[in-house]
């Protein structure tokens, strides 16, 4: 009997320091500062128990949105150029866009839902994100749905 696997997307700070710690574990593997899981481990401060139970459980946003589709929506100013900045900043990461929905601007703020392609992304989303946040007059940035 196979289990359906259902996945959220959580903010960092609230989950429990296991989840951290596996995650800085396997950053050291990927960047090659450390050479072994028992290495990291102890690095770390874990067991290799623990970071083999929960590694397959806990990974970075961009590492499972490889290849898949992301739709956010972001509430903008209603400012000349702004929709224009953040489909360049999306363009410029090397995402594709498949969809923009926009609303009249209601008391100075217009509501946009983007779906993007992240399979040829030159950047983590994160950063991605990151980046379309910084943009002046983005007041809003939320990832809503992933497929």
């Amino acid at each position: 009997m196979q289990k359906d696997k259902n996945f959220y997307i959580v903010d960092k700070s609230v989950l429990p320091e296991i989840f951290l710690r596996v995650m800085d574990v396997k950053n050291l593997l990927e960047s090659g500062k450390e050479k072994t899981v028992q290495d990291a481990v102890q690095k770390v401060g874990i067991s290799r128990s623990a970071f083999y139970k929960y590694r397959d459980a806990i990974f970075p946003l961009f590492e499972n949105t490889r290849g898949k589709t992301v739709t956010v929506a972001l509430n903008l100013d209603n400012t000349s150029g702004l929709l224009s900045m953040v489909l360049n900043s999306i363009a410029n990461a090397g995402a594709n866009i498949l969809t923009i929905n926009q609303t009249i601007p209601i008391n100075g703020i217009a509501n946009v839902t983007i779906t993007i392609e992240t399979d040829r992304l030159n950047m983590d989303l994160g950063d991605l994100v990151k980046t379309i946040e910084k943009l002046n007059g983005v007041q809003t940035f939320n990832i809503i749905a992933r497929e």
